[in-house]
């Protein structure tokens, strides 16, 4: 497992990025660790675990369905259920995370033979040009966090070392979903997810437009109970 360091970025970016690590290496991770696994849960974590077993469903349904010699990027790889189920396909995998923690939970869990595919665990900025380029690249809540111009802005960067196409989702802003966000409600006290920012799609879509040699494609919402989350795609034109 390699760690990157983190490309510059402006300050905003950084700090927030800093916050993330800070949460899920730290408050978070034996949370994270009991929510992603098959362990008993609450009722409300019950209803996020169905809702990001579904997200992550939707998000490899869009990729190709025989990756065998494709590059591809698990942006915010959390500990590791997509970049696993990537690489079961024959996806050559680069799976990074800001929170070490979270990693080292992966790649424990990881079986370590994974048919044609392979996962290369990495710690540090999704953003990071020594990564390399890719065909394809996920990011599963994992700009959630960000504005919707930091978001957009990660994007950006991805896209110019992607030839094929980027699947992510966002935090989609509707009253209830904002009003739930302001409020802290998404996890009971301890267990918050800090600084969750709701976007309107419109607004997405037009920033969006403006990355060259790319076009929206498909976008689907997907809500469980305390989890809502709208995946979309920026594809090739």
């Amino acid at each position: 497992m390699a760690t990157l360091p983190a490309p510059p970025a402006n300050p905003r970016y950084e700090a927030q990025r800093r916050r993330l690590e800070t949460y899920f290496d730290r408050t978070a991770r034996q949370a994270w660790e009991q929510l992603t696994s098959d362990a008993r849960v609450s009722g409300i974590r019950a209803t996020v675990r169905a809702g990001r077993d579904r997200m992550r469903e939707t998000l490899l349904d869009w990729l190709p369905a025989d990756l065998r010699r494709l590059r591809l990027l698990d942006a915010g790889c959390g500990t590791g259920a997509l970049a696993v189920a990537a690489a079961w396909r024959g996806a050559q995998v680069c799976a990074i995370d800001v929170a070490g923690g979270l990693v080292d939970v992966a790649r424990d869990r990881a079986p370590a033979f994974l048919g044609h595919g392979a996962v290369d665990w990495h710690v540090g900025d999704m953003t990071s040009p020594d990564l390399g380029r890719f065909d394809h690249v996920v990011a599963m809540d994992s700009l959630i966090h960000y504005d919707m111009e930091d978001m957009a802005a990660v994007l950006e960067s991805l896209a110019a070392r992607t030839s094929g196409s980027i699947v992510f989702t966002f935090a989609p802003r509707t009253p209830l979903l904002a009003t739930m966000h302001a409020v802290g409600r998404i996890f009971p006290r301890g267990d918050r997810a800090p600084f969750i920012q709701p976007v309107a799609e419109r607004r997405l879509r037009a920033r969006l437009a403006n990355i060259p040699g790319w076009r929206v494609g498909r976008t689907t919402r997907i809500a469980s109970g305390f989890y809502t989350s709208q995946a979309m795609e920026l594809v090739r034109i």
